[in-house]
């Protein structure tokens, strides 16, 4: 039986699980450390490197990303703010040190950047001056701030976080005596969803919609009720309004995925609902003239898996046109050009992430393919761009041999990879080579897409032991990705 673990683990735990998977001989053989010193080990997991969360400038002359990495002394991911210039240039950290820095965001006049960090109370919102390196502590709380978003003017950051509520009850229990050691009062479940697979029991939480000054000031809440506002944010034109999805229907929790956008204000948070369709509508995305909104989703027609789409809403009529109707794959992650003529988008196709864009006749064009590298286990899917000034764009580019690197193009010309990060480490390795096929089902005829991993030192002569891993779709495919865990099996024999 195969089992997995979760992203929320340390690189340790990715030792031991695939180490349980290993059959017997190979995993004493692997902790023996007998294999071949110059093919992946264990400990090798705590020398990667991986980029993700990139950010281009307004001026189209700088990226940012986080530079990721393992801990071995606290078997914890820890995440760094880097930079570098398009051309590759001035290469330099932002954030240094034990950090764990996540949801970077840019200011609009590049000056700035918000990132969350903590302080000894837990996740803040920090923001650094990137010229003079000052940074300003904004928030202070128990709760973790995620979906950074400057306003327009870069006077106020937007943010979802999570806010308790008090505990279901069932009776009152007497009080116990002082100094009395009495079993932990019961747990009352009145949810439909109360616990997440890997992770435990939910918190008696919803996340809520905040803004705070981005100069210094006192969170101001937006949204209440036991509603999950936590997606991505997008500011109206003006900085008047906020807009989001969230399921806020009276059958949320026997229809989960039944999300809808919304329109919050800033002054009162006032909400106004935008969509009302059966199924899902998520990733709201703002045009720069601010009279169009991008967004996801598809009509729920209770199939295990659904395509989803690419929306426009004009907000001044509440018209919405879908563009690329007739492509069958699903639309990631929508970002607009500067001049607002084009919808940036990702899609999974055949073990491949890929960069396109479609102006608003739908006509679309492939910018970049080989996107991924963040998901390091096994080779899932997982990939991240961003678009700045001029339309350039930067993307995590990963490999079979590598993880996510950091790379910018334009238009459709060839990328230009800006970083190494595993040069010196995996670099040094003999890793498996990985070999894509496509075996004629027998038993109707269909093609079926696979990747063979040769041990380091392969002799075709040889007999060796074969894995089957195997993974369905179309939900989180497999593909061209790097992994550990398939090339710990390799390096194993």
């Amino acid at each position: 039986m195969r089992r997995s673990f979760t992203r929320r683990q340390g690189a340790a735990s990715v030792i031991k699980a695939s180490i349980y998977r290993l059959p017997s001989a190979i995993a004493l053989t692997l902790v023996a450390g007998a294999a071949n010193a110059e093919t992946m080990q264990l400990e090798h997991v705590f020398d990667m490197r991986w980029a993700t969360s990139p950010l281009v400038s307004a001026d189209g002359d700088t990226v940012f990303y986080l530079r990721n990495s393992m801990d071995i002394m606290k078997d914890r991911r820890r995440a760094n703010l880097w930079r570098v210039d398009a051309d590759g240039d001035d290469h330099e950290p932002i954030t240094t040190g034990a950090r764990s820095v996540s949801s970077p965001a840019l200011s609009p006049d590049g000056e700035r950047i918000a990132y969350v960090d903590k302080d000894d109370v837990g996740s803040q919102i920090f923001v650094q001056w990137l010229e003079s390196g000052a940074v300003a502590q904004l928030t202070r709380g128990g709760q973790s701030p995620r979906n950074l978003t400057w306003s327009p003017d870069g006077r106020y950051i937007a943010f979802s976080m999570r806010v308790t509520v008090d505990a279901a009850t069932m009776g009152t229990l007497p009080a116990a005596p002082k100094g009395a050691e009495w079993a932990p009062p019961p747990v009352v479940v009145d949810r439909m969803v109360y616990r997440n697979d890997g992770a435990g029991n939910r918190p008696r939480a919803f996340y809520q919609l905040f803004v705070v000054p981005a100069d210094g000031g006192t969170p101001r809440q937006l949204t209440d009720g036991p509603y999950d506002h936590s997606g991505r944010l997008a500011w109206s034109g003006d900085g008047s309004a906020i807009y989001l999805s969230a399921n806020r229907n009276d059958d949320r929790e026997m229809n989960v995925s039944n999300s809808d956008l919304y329109r919050v204000a800033v002054a009162d948070g006032s909400i106004e609902q935008l969509t009302t369709r059966q199924g899902p509508d998520s990733s709201p995305a703002i045009s720069p003239d601010g009279k169009r909104l991008a967004y996801l989703g598809f009509d729920d027609e209770r199939m295990s898996h659904s395509i989803s789409r690419l929306y426009v809403m004009d907000l001044e009529s509440g018209d919405v046109s879908e563009l690329l109707p007739d492509l069958d794959r699903s639309i990631q992650s929508p970002q607009w050009s500067e001049d607002g003529r084009r919808v940036f988008f990702r899609y999974d196709t055949e073990g491949d992430t890929v960069l396109a864009s479609t102006d608003l006749r739908g006509r679309m064009t492939t910018l970049a393919k080989g996107l991924g590298g963040t998901s390091l286990g096994r080779p899932y899917s997982g990939a991240a761009f961003a678009v700045g000034g001029d339309d350039r764009y930067a993307v995590t580019l990963g490999t079979l041999q590598t993880p996510a690197d950091i790379a910018t193009g334009v238009g459709g010309g060839k990328l230009a990879r800006l970083t190494n990060l595993n040069e010196t480490g995996l670099g040094s390795l003999e890793l498996a080579a990985v070999e894509e096929r496509w075996i004629e089902s027998s038993a109707d005829g269909e093609r079926i897409q696979a990747w063979v991993a040769f041990p380091p030192g392969f002799d075709a002569s040889k007999k060796y032991p074969l894995i089957l891993e195997i993974h369905g779709g179309p939900h989180t495919n497999y593909g061209s990705r790097f992994s550990s865990e398939v090339q710990l099996y390799a390096a194993a024999g």
